[in-house]
């Protein structure tokens, strides 16, 4: 990416070019009653236009290599957040499966155990049966006890029903055994299987992170230029407005700039909360090929962050991709997400109310800028996530038709 290295416009004078380097410039003003200070001479106002314009020239070149490079930084970004999503998704399916695998291996313990017990009840009936050896019926004393041909008889084929039953109840045993060895190996290869998955995320969400490194690297180096000129732009302006009359040239600078930046895009009804107060600068939906699960609200570092219905935190803290980010059940069993947080003010466990302070925006992670990335999840974490923008007009937050 070359570098610029124009000089400043040639026919600025020398009057402009002092009042650009030492902010003098009201020397050239002469005030009027009225408090307004009278436009100075038309030469002098030409050559501060076209000052003016000169510079505004040069930023307009930088600012098209800026922006290339953001649309790059953005397309980074995007894959990069795809990628640790992932990553934090395949973390939960591992978690998930691992709790499976725990619970089958307990319950093939407990069978094998049942297996053990019932061995051993069958082959105390053999050796009450058989005990000493001998004819068909044993030498038990149980037997030998017996009144009568026909007692001798009942107590035979009780104590082979006995026999039986308890044959026929480890033959049970080891069939459920058998099962839930083959769940237990199943769950076991499921894990294993969801580990390499786990891996491999882990693995694409860091290649994409350093991917997103140089992108970030590349727009540093770029607006670092395009700042350099835009300070030279704002001083030029300012002195235009000065030579044009204006009584108080910064102020007016100042009022032109906040006129054309625009106000935040949210709106709530009477009670509603939203979840910061900025502008909404992309939507859920899929960009580059790549998901986009929420919603981005840029705004300043330090920004309040709320709550728009009451919930419990279920999480706040390290996420990846996200940085920091909390998480809040609400009643209906929807679950809000907010990330990049600067710092959070909730634990897990917490009960919150609508309209709670619970973090403030950040920059953290896996970002472009200062923003709190805002996403809704139903059926459970990760489940299934939706877009945010009829769960917000649910609780009375409008994002002004931004997405």
């Amino acid at each position: 990416m070359a570098t610029l290295h124009r000089p400043f416009h040639p026919v600025l004078s020398r009057r402009l070019r002092a009042a650009l380097l030492t902010g003098a410039a009201a020397a050239v003003l002469v005030a009027t009653p009225s408090g307004r200070a009278a436009a100075a001479p038309a030469d002098d106002l030409a050559e501060a236009r076209a000052a003016q314009e000169a510079v505004a020239a040069e930023v307009a070149a930088v600012s098209a290599e800026v922006r290339a490079a953001e649309e790059q930084l953005q397309r980074m970004t995007v894959e990069a957040e795809a990628a640790a999503d992932a990553a934090l998704v395949a973390q939960v399916r591992l978690l998930e499966a691992q709790v499976a695998a725990d619970r089958t291996a307990a319950e093939l313990a407990a069978a094998q155990s049942a297996v053990v017990e019932a061995e051993d009840e069958v082959a105390d009936v053999g050796r009450e049966v058989f005990m000493g050896g001998g004819d068909a019926y044993g030498s038990a004393a149980v037997l030998l006890d017996a009144e009568s041909p026909e007692e001798l008889l009942q107590r035979a084929a009780t104590l082979e029903y006995l026999g039986d039953q308890r044959a026929g109840v480890l033959r049970e045993h080891e069939a459920t055994e058998a099962e839930v060895a083959q769940a237990d190996a199943a769950a076991r290869a499921a894990v294993t299987e969801l580990d390499q998955a786990r891996q491999s995320a882990d693995a694409a969400a860091a290649a994409a992170a350093e991917h997103l490194a140089t992108a970030q690297a590349d727009v540093d180096a770029v607006s670092a230029r395009k700042a350099e000129l835009d300070a030279r732009l704002r001083d030029a302006q300012v002195e235009l407005l000065r030579l044009q009359g204006a009584a108080d040239a910064e102020a007016a600078y100042a009022a032109q700039v906040a006129a054309a930046s625009g106000a935040s895009n949210l709106s709530a009804a009477a009670g509603a909360v939203a979840p910061t107060n900025g502008r909404v600068t992309s939507c859920y939906g899929s960009r580059w090929g790549a998901m986009h699960n929420g919603v981005d609200i840029a705004a300043p570092i330090g920004t309040p962050v709320f709550t728009p219905a009451g919930g419990v935190v279920l999480q706040a803290g390290p996420a990846n991709g996200f940085g920091l980010a909390v998480y809040v059940q609400h009643s209906d069993g929807s679950i809000t997400v907010y990330g990049h947080v600067n710092q959070f003010f909730v634990s897990a466990g917490d009960v919150v109310s609508a309209g709670q302070q619970i973090a403030e925006v950040g920059n953290r992670g896996q970002s472009t800028g200062p923003h709190l990335h805002f996403e809704v999840h139903i059926g459970g974490l990760y489940a299934s996530r939706v877009n945010p923008v009829p769960w917000l007009s649910s609780v009375g937050i409008s994002l002004g038709g931004a997405c």
